[in-house]
């Protein structure tokens, strides 16, 4: 028998992060890791390269403030949809208050990573 009248979900919202979180974490992270804690520190860039000027210059333009809160936020979401469905698969049922727990604190670092943009 079909149910003609379905309890709405929010997963489809949770794993949409999920997903777009993991996404840059595994395809954008690395490259920033490699330029700016690899290939900066061994002087393989020019150090004027990330001066506080031309950084700042970034982070404040459309693409780099983007940029900067696509790093902060996308994989804190991935890591705390992972999170919370980690501590359900361990047997740690924590109900709503743990799914509630788990997605403020994303939204927390997503919200300070916007005023952290804002203010510069």
């Amino acid at each position: 028998m079909i149910n003609t009248n379905p309890k709405r979900s929010d997963e489809p919202v949770w794993w949409g992060l999920f997903g777009a979180g993991g996404t840059w974490f595994a395809m954008i992270t690395p490259v920033t890791i490699l330029v700016l804690g690899i290939m900066v520190p061994m002087g393989m860039l020019d150090t004027e390269t990330l001066s506080y000027d031309r950084v700042v210059g970034f982070v404040t333009s459309i693409i780099g403030a983007l940029f900067t809160i696509g790093t902060l936020a996308l994989p804190m979401w991935h890591a705390m949809h992972r999170l919370h469905h980690g501590m359900h698969d361990l047997k740690f049922h924590t109900g709503t208050a743990g799914k509630v727990a788990c997605y403020a604190t994303a939204f927390l670092v997503s919200a300070l990573a916007v005023v952290f943009i804002i203010m510069l």
